[in-house]
C-alpha cells in the first residue's frame, strides 16, 4: 500500500520484515518523545501502535513537515494498522493512466505541477473503464489499455473533511493523439509528450505519489538504467 499522507509517503512494514538501519536519519520507539522539529529526513519507528498513528495524523493536521522526506512504520499488526489508518478518513476512489507512445511518456501541467491524467470514479464504475474516460477526456486522446502499475493512496482536505484517495493506475498506449488538448474545466494547462529523461526532470515539480507511478514505470517497465531515486 503506497500511502502519500500531504505528500510525504508513509511506509507501513511488519516487524519480521528486515530493514537496513543505516538508511534512515532517525529511529524512534513507539513511547519516544519528539517534536515535530525532530522529523527530519527518513525516520523509521518501531512497534507501531494505533495511538501512535492517532498521534502522527493530527500532527501532520497542525504541521506541514516539510524536512521530513518518508516515515516507515513498524508493526506486528499490518493490516491492523493500515486498517485503522483508512478509518481515519473518508475513502474516495479514482483511477489514471500513464500514457506512452514510441517510448514517450504523457505528462499534464495542472495546478502548478506536472502530473499524469486522472479523475474521480463514477458511482460503481469499473476502475480500468474509468481510467481509460479521464485519460481521453482530460487530454483529448484515444488510448488502449495496458498493464497495471501500483495504485496509490493520497490524502488532501475537501468542505471539511479528511479524504484517502486510492489511485488505480495502467499502462496505456496512445492511438490517436492528432487532437490532443488540455482539458480547461479541470484546470489543465499543458499536455506534453516527454522523453523519459524529461519526465524525471518534470518530477522535481510533481507529487511523490506521480513520482513513484512514473518511476516504478521507467524502471521496472521500460527499463531505463538513468532513472534515480535521489
Amino acid at each position: 500500500m503506497n500511502v502519500f499522507i500531504n505528500d510525504i509517503p508513509i511506509i507501513i512494514k511488519k516487524t519480521s520484515e528486515k530493514v537496513y538501519k543505516h538508511r534512515y536519519d532517525l529511529i524512534l520507539g513507539p513511547e519516544d518523545e519528539f517534536i515535530s522539529k525532530d522529523l527530519v529526513g527518513d525516520v523509521l519507528v518501531r512497534d507501531v501502535t494505533p495511538a501512535f498513528i492517532d498521534r502522527m495524523l493530527r500532527l501532520m493536521e497542525v504541521k506541514k513537515l516539510k524536512k521530513l522526506t518518508s516515515l516507515t512504520l513498524m508493526t506486528k499488526k499490518k493490516k491492523a494498522l493500515i486498517l485503522h489508518l483508512k478509518d481515519q478518513f473518508k475513502i474516495a476512489k479514482a483511477a489514471g493512466g500513464l500514457v506512452v507512445k514510441e517510448g514517450l511518456v504523457l505528462m499534464i501541467y495542472r495546478l502548478g505541477k506536472w502530473d499524469l491524467p486522472k479523475g474521480k470514479l463514477k458511482k460503481d464504475e469499473d476502475p480500468a473503464e474509468g481510467a481509460l474516460r479521464e485519460v481521453e477526456e482530460e487530454c483529448n486522446i484515444k488510448v488502449s489499455l495496458g498493464d497495471k502499475l501500483p495504485s496509490t493512496w493520497h490524502s488532501y482536505a475537501y468542505n471539511g473533511n479528511k479524504i484517502l484517495k486510492k489511485t488505480n493506475w495502467y499502462i496505456m498506449q496512445c492511438l490517436d493523439d492528432t487532437l490532443m488538448k488540455p482539458q480547461a474545466e479541470e484546470y489543465i494547462e499543458e499536455v506534453r509528450w516527454m522523453q523519459p529523461q524529461e519526465a524525471l526532470k518534470a518530477l522535481d515539480e510533481s507529487y511523490a505519489s506521480i513520482s513513484l507511478v512514473v518511476r516504478h514505470y521507467l524502471s521496472e517497465v521500460a527499463g531505463a538504467a538513468t532513472v534515480s531515486n535521489k
